[in-house]
């Protein structure tokens, strides 16, 4: 047992002040990679305090602000992806996405689980690494084909079969860094899918094989538009590394639609060094992001998607807020379908942990059925019912942002700008570029 209070961490045991540096967790680690040799790997995203959407705060309308009524005046959530070159711009009922999520890191069933609960919002599902299956083709009206630097499973057959290309650059868990599969999860079928070697650990690349820079990008966004005819969106998904920059990068090389991956997304498995310690908070890429879009006067030409912790309708409100177009949610769709679920405890335990910290998704001994390739476990997740309740929380989303944005007197979504938003911490106003709450000042642009 510890008290935090007044930064000092003390034993309650023994009353000794322990150290802040060399907190238990810390000493545990260099206990283990001590005996094992091994760094740590575990899926989920960035676990340390980050600023988050919680540190904003919307003002609502009043006198100087109209609001709409709830029962009787319309709030638009509708969204168009890829307006920019695609002959068939993607239309979306929500601007809540699903995110890339591959199958081998999830099961079959949650992969149709996804499409079916995408489906039924009229929202999109994205592939992931390891290619299209047909459970979720066949379950996704409107189905984002991820192109990574895997190329697993990729062929132009499955690209023409998609309703939109998303470029992976990075990714928000692991920017400059490639995924990881353990041959726990490589079974024959996800083995035949990847053209690899059945049970065998398996690294993805950390950068496409066929470019150096954003040159190369241009050429090869080029080639995808040739395949598909010109009609399917073209997306451009880059960790938050430097994201004003590779925003624009994204732009000049012929991107419909840029997604920006804070550090707060998650992975199914990587380095826990690479998890905590690169990339930078949602919060301020979408910042830079626009930043980047507006300058260029490419704003809502190009869409912009966000990614990386969004949990509730008050996140989406808040990034639209901020200029994004759309988000989309990776972890919390999981969530939605039952993973970490309480009722499960007793078999959280038997693995050593708990429901709501369960981290080790590369295992494949999800009790839940959702990261994981053993029979006997994915027949646990049913995917019609995990489907409604991924509908039913897409929906709850939904009514939460339409919500607030009535709230702000806002007629649709998108109409949501910064001047409706405060910060409550410095840290946040610097990043959102929103005035501190009761005042005026924007950390970093002059006086309060």
């Amino acid at each position: 047992m510890s008290d935090q209070s007044n930064d000092r961490i003390i034993d309650q045991t023994w009353g000794q002040r322990l150290s802040h540096s060399f907190d238990p967790y810390s000493i545990h680690e260099i206990r283990r990679a001590a005996a094992t040799g091994l760094y740590r790997i575990r899926g989920y995203g960035a676990k340390r305090v980050l600023p988050t959407f919680d540190d904003l705060v919307f003002l609502g309308a009043s006198i100087s602000r109209y609001p709409l009524e709830g029962y009787r005046e319309a709030c638009d959530t509708s969204v168009t992806l890829g307006t920019r070159f695609a002959k068939k711009p993607i239309e979306l009922k929500i601007p809540i996405t699903i995110a890339g999520m591959s199958f081998g890191s999830l099961s079959a069933n949650a992969k149709e689980s996804l499409g079916r609960g995408a489906t039924e919002v009229g929202t999109s599902t994205t592939t992931g690494d390891g290619g299209m299956t047909q459970e979720e083709r066949g379950h996704s009206k409107t189905l984002v084909y991820q192109y990574l630097p895997s190329r697993y499973g990729m062929n132009p057959d499955d690209l023409r079969r998609a309703d939109a290309i998303e470029v992976v650059v990075g990714q928000g868990a692991k920017p400059g860094g490639g995924g990881m599969l353990l041959g726990q999860k490589i079974t024959e079928r996800v083995a035949k899918m990847r053209t690899l070697p059945q049970g065998i650990d398996q690294r993805s690349a950390c950068r496409h094989p066929d470019w150096t820079g954003p040159d190369d990008l241009a050429i090869k966004i080029q080639e995808l538009r040739e395949i598909t005819a010109w009609e399917k969106p073209i997306y451009i998904k880059i960790g938050a590394a430097r994201p004003y920059y590779d925003t624009l990068l994204a732009v000049k090389a012929g991107a419909d639609v840029v997604v920006v991956d804070g550090m707060q997304g998650a992975t199914a498995a990587t380095q826990e060094c690479f998890i905590e310690h690169v990339g930078i908070p949602t919060l301020a890429a979408v910042k830079e992001a626009v930043r980047a879009l507006k300058g260029i006067d490419m704003h809502r030409r190009v869409q912009l998607i966000v990614s990386g912790g969004i949990r509730s309708g008050a996140d989406v409100a808040k990034a639209l807020a901020m200029g994004a177009d759309a988000v989309a949610i990776g972890t919390a769709a999981l969530v939605a379908l039952g993973d970490q679920d309480p009722a499960l405890e007793a078999e959280y335990e038997k693995l050593g942990t708990r429901a709501g910290a369960y981290e080790d998704w590369q295992a494949g001994d999800d009790p839940a059925g959702i990261t994981t390739q053993r029979p006997e476990l994915m027949a646990r997740l049913d995917p019609e019912k995990a489907g409604r309740r991924l509908a039913n929380y897409l929906r709850v989303l939904t009514l939460e942002l339409q919500t607030l944005a009535r709230a702000n007197g806002k007629s649709h979504v998108h109409n949501l700008e910064p001047a409706d938003l405060r910060a409550l911490t410095i840290e946040a106003a610097a990043m959102a570029g929103v005035p501190l709450a009761g005042t005026d000042w924007v950390p970093g642009q002059g006086g309060f």
